[in-house]
């Protein structure tokens, strides 16, 4: 791999004033910057990042922790950072952990070594070795969808426990009152946010909750499926509302195969709003947020904390972003209201 050094020997000029071309750090004449560009084209140079970024004391390049990055959320997530950073002449390292607390611990070293400009988290599990590391980081850091114990960072997300209390209330204005949840894990933050909404809103609406109405699954869509299936094969509810979109996802497929209707003789909402709900049959009705919007957010926000001298910082800041409910096809009237709606 050629040089700066055999550059300069091709070009007939010292490496110096080679790197004072690259760098643009001094004029040059104009026959000078053109022996130096042909030399670069014939060799093929590249010019090292490494020695720029020790210099320049920036590497121009972000760290983005994600779960699981064949979920379309995360995937929808990174593609607005992915945007928002580029904008700015930064590019992004994404590493996907599947959920493994290892190689979360494993990732976070690798970007810190490669030593980022900044660094996003997306809801890392609950892996109290991992929270005690971001806790040490002291690389800029924007927290995506939810707070961290012990983690003093910037923080983007959505207001989980009202964007379920606001799903749940739909659910109850069409007459529901026989409400099944399925959340995720059980012991993540996000379930728990999700789970609070969800009991808040019945509670206010004077609905019973009866204990084996709420499960918790994988935030995935054969976690939904599995969840679903044990719901549907016994006395089933006449509505579902999923932790996500993806276990919504897994809710039709089980309703499906059981020939039950949707949304006739049974209504499914889900969280997210990710571009897959739409597609699916029938449309998934949700409680949106744009997640492009909000990884361009966290991207906006983590820049702005770079580009803040030290002596300037300022306390974290959480931005919450406001749910709204997305109107499809896949929630009804309860089925014996159904033909008075109609």
């Amino acid at each position: 791999m050629a040089t700066i050094k055999d550059v300069a020997a091709l070009a007939g000029i010292s490496y110096t004033t080679v790197s004072h071309v690259l760098n643009k750090t001094r004029p040059v004449s104009e026959q000078v910057r053109l022996k130096v560009e042909a030399a670069i084209i014939e060799l093929d140079y590249v010019p090292s990042a490494v020695a720029r970024s020790l210099k320049a004391r920036s590497t121009a390049t972000i760290g983005l922790l994600v779960p699981n990055s064949v979920n379309p959320y995360f995937a929808e997530l990174a593609r607005g950072i992915e945007d928002g950073c580029e904008r700015n002449g930064y590019c992004v390292i994404l590493c996907n952990s599947d959920d493994n607390p290892q190689k979360q611990r494993s990732y976070l070293r690798v970007l810190l070594e490669k030593r980022i400009d900044g660094l996003v988290v997306a809801s890392v599990g609950e892996d109290s070795d991992l929270l005690q590391s971001l806790a040490c980081v002291r690389t800029p850091m924007v927290i995506v969808d939810r707070a961290l114990e012990g983690v003093n960072a910037d923080i983007v997300r959505i207001d989980h426990e009202q964007g379920a209390y606001l799903a749940t209330q739909h659910l109850l204005e069409l007459g529901h009152r026989d409400i099944a949840y399925i959340g995720g894990p059980a012991d993540t933050g996000v379930t728990q946010l999700r789970l609070t909404g969800y009991r808040r809103a019945m509670a206010e609406a004077g609905a019973t909750i009866v204990d084996n109405r709420v499960l918790h699954c994988d935030f995935t869509s054969p976690g939904g499926h599995a969840a679903a299936a044990q719901l549907l094969d016994g006395s089933r509810p006449t509505a579902i509302f999923a932790g996500n979109d993806m276990i919504g996802f897994g809710v039709l497929r089980a309703a499906a195969e059981r020939n039950i209707s949707v949304p006739g003789e049974l209504s499914v909402i889900g969280f997210d709003d990710i571009e897959l709900s739409r597609y699916v049959y029938p449309p998934l009705t949700t409680v949106g947020q744009s997640i492009r919007e909000l990884g361009e957010s966290a991207a906006e926000l983590l820049l702005s904390r770079i580009a803040q001298p030290r002596q300037e910082a300022v306390a974290a800041e959480q931005r919450i972003v406001a749910p709204r409910i997305v109107m499809r096809e896949s929630t009804g009237p309860r089925p014996d209201l159904f033909n008075d709606y109609r």
